[in-house]
């Protein structure tokens, strides 16, 4: 199979069609074959229905129902799981990204070796306030931190060699950061197309400014742990002995002076309840002694952790 479209959606009843009918004309004109997976994230309209009627149509639609609302990542996780052709390519059920792009997209995988391709939507029919700005500081902040020089590293249309869908896992509100997680797989050839933005024609958005402070904070989670995921006791452990380390010799240091004061030249010496070094000191230690508790309890977690990648699945079709 040459190429697989996972959409995941939520509430695009009127839009399916036309996205579906779209799809398929693209797919026909250019001989490939083809899958359409649509991932209906607990749903609350009649998408589920417009689904089915579809799938009846044409046997390459195969769909997947959650039973409630997870979110785009967890509708990703498993369409990948499911995805079967050679290049996977991903869009936005709302039809603001564009089919026609698919071919070249293909072509850009399959010739130009590359490993991932996200879509740059240069001209945007969004918002400005609600949705263009933090997207532009979303990308300003993702490039500074992860290296990647993507102008939109959020663009929901991308495509994908399969080896790269298959190796990353996607939970949480990661979709906005696959390319980075493609990084940390080992898959560094990635590129990037201007690919046409649509206006949008049904519905309204499901996201606005909380995406920037919750990506945002999700960078610095992905982050963190592709350095330290596998090995968190590396990380806390280090700074945890360090602090102690420091905490403990500047106790030993105060302790050695007070000795000597009262001791050795027999004056008077500040207490050392009196000292702020020594409060400082305590501190360090008490500090690092729970950081690095933290990295040990980490590495249990880390031994011991479920599959957090487990859904509830209601309904299938041709699957």
């Amino acid at each position: 199979m040459n190429i697989s479209v996972v959409i995941p959606l939520f509430n695009e009843e009127e839009s399916l069609p036309e996205l579906h009918d779209w799809i398929k004309r693209v797919m026909d004109e250019n001989k490939f074959t083809y899958e359409i997976l649509f991932i209906d994230d607990g749903s609350k309209d009649k998408s589920w229905q417009v689904i089915e009627s579809l799938a009846a149509k044409n046997h390459c639609v195969k769909a997947i129902k959650f039973r409630r609302n997870y979110g785009k990542s967890p509708g990703l996780h498993v369409g990948f799981e499911a995805a079967q052709g050679d290049v996977v390519i991903t869009m936005d059920a709302d039809l603001q990204d564009s089919p026609d792009e698919i071919p070249e997209l293909y072509h850009m995988i399959k010739s130009g070796n590359y490993d991932l391709v996200s879509g740059w939507k240069q001209k945007r029919f969004d918002n400005a306030l609600t949705k263009n700005i933090p997207s532009k500081l979303y990308n300003w902040t993702n490039r500074k931190i992860s290296g990647i020089k993507l102008h939109d590293m959020n663009c929901g249309l991308k495509a994908y060699r399969k080896e790269v869908v298959k190796s990353i896992e996607v939970y949480g509100e990661m979709h906005r950061f696959i390319p980075v997680l493609a990084k940390n797989a080992g898959f560094y050839n990635i590129g990037e197309k201007v690919v046409q933005h649509q206006a949008r024609k049904y519905g309204v958005s499901k996201f606005g400014w909380e995406r920037f402070i919750n990506g945002f904070l999700d960078l610095l989670t992905i982050t963190f742990l592709s350095k330290f995921g596998k090995r968190p006791m590396h990380f806390f452990g280090l700074i945890g002995t360090l602090m102690f380390v420091v905490g403990l010799f500047t106790t030993l240091y105060l302790g050695a002076d007070k000795f000597y004061h009262v001791f050795i030249i027999h004056k008077a010496a500040r207490l050392l309840t009196d000292r702020p070094s020594f409060y400082i000191a305590l501190t360090s230690m008490v500090l690092g002694t729970m950081l690095f508790l933290a990295g040990f309890i980490g590495e249990l977690i880390l031994r011991n952790s479920p599959d957090r990648n487990n859904y509830l699945l209601e309904k299938k079709i041709n699957l």
